[in-house]
């Protein structure tokens, strides 16, 4: 089980040097991976919208492949990873590109996690179709995983047409992998058949969780793939509990068989507080506290 950590843009700030620092202290603590987040439009937060659910410009989100391509040349073994890109306000054959020349760049340290979004804004501004995104990001999996695997590739969809081309350069495994985040019926279904793991945010510790993933390796077996390889990622708090709280939502997530938890200081939610202080030594001491208290049950 690999113990990972979120990076706190918006507490720590866009420089260069802040976002390097925490990277490479982070790396230095034993946290296996770190997980951006992405975000490319918000709208202005003084404007009234209506009471609808509108991500705004009050939070800062470097573009994830940069900051990525960047961290990688300031660490050596720490990996990486999107949580997660709203793949489908993307084309496709950009994206697999992308993610090819990171995954070189950073020797396969990266793991594309994908989700169809849900700020229409973006889309918007982006000349995207917000209603049909998750039928489209079904194809563009199909679409990036062929251009990794082939050096030229035809492709006649719904969405992309590819005639005889290919992308150069490619993964050297032949392979990103594609993780998927997200709730819904539809999203379990594409991760059975196409992903190499499944990263949701909504699930504590308990029954649901369990069912949930148990309902997607039936799917991936029926799917013809191998359960035992698909990755499961969840999320803790050290904002909430005690080191002995934290040992047991830990104990209770490797009996689960997850294979990623992600230490995550800001994110807030029913389940999940963010910690007190905004700080990258406040958000690191908390970080240190956790993997010290939890280090021999990963």
């Amino acid at each position: 089980m690999q113990l990972g950590c979120s990076l706190p843009v918006a507490d720590i700030g866009t420089a260069p040097a802040a976002l390097r620092d925490y990277a490479q202290a982070a790396e230095g603590l034993g946290y296996a991976y770190l997980v951006v987040p992405d975000h490319v439009l918000g709208a202005n937060p003084a404007a009234d919208h209506g009471g609808r659910r509108v991500g705004t410009t009050a939070s800062a989100y470097h573009d994830p492949f940069v900051l990525l391509g960047f961290l990688a040349g300031c660490t050596r073994q720490i990996g990486f990873a999107v949580g997660v890109l709203i793949l489908a306000q993307r084309q496709a054959v950009l994206v697999a590109k992308q993610a090819a020349s990171l995954d070189l760049l950073c020797g396969g340290r990266f793991r594309l996690g994908i989700g169809v979004g849900w700020n229409e804004v973006e889309f918007v501004g982006l000349n995207e179709n917000f209603h049909n995104r998750g039928k489209r990001s079904e194809e563009q999996v199909r679409v990036m995983q062929a251009l990794w695997a082939e050096p030229h590739v035809r492709f006649a969809g719904e969405f992309h047409q590819i005639d005889d081309a290919g992308i150069n350069p490619r993964p050297a495994s032949g392979r990103v992998p594609v993780w998927y985040g997200g709730h819904a019926e539809a999203t379990f279904r594409r991760a059975a058949r196409y992903g190499d793991g499944y990263m949701p945010l909504a699930y504590p510790p308990g029954d649901a969780a369990l069912a949930a993933f148990a309902k997607l390796r039936a799917l991936t077996r029926e799917a013809g793939r191998d359960p035992a390889r698909m990755g499961i990622e969840v999320s803790v708090s050290p904002g909430a509990g005690t080191p002995e709280d934290w040992r047991l939502e830990l104990a209770f997530w490797k009996e689960a068989a997850v294979s990623h938890v992600t230490v995550r200081t800001t994110y807030v939610s029913a389940h999940h507080q963010r910690i007190a202080g905004r700080s990258a030594a406040d958000h690191l001491a908390v970080m240190t506290r956790y993997r010290e208290a939890v280090a021999d049950l990963l």
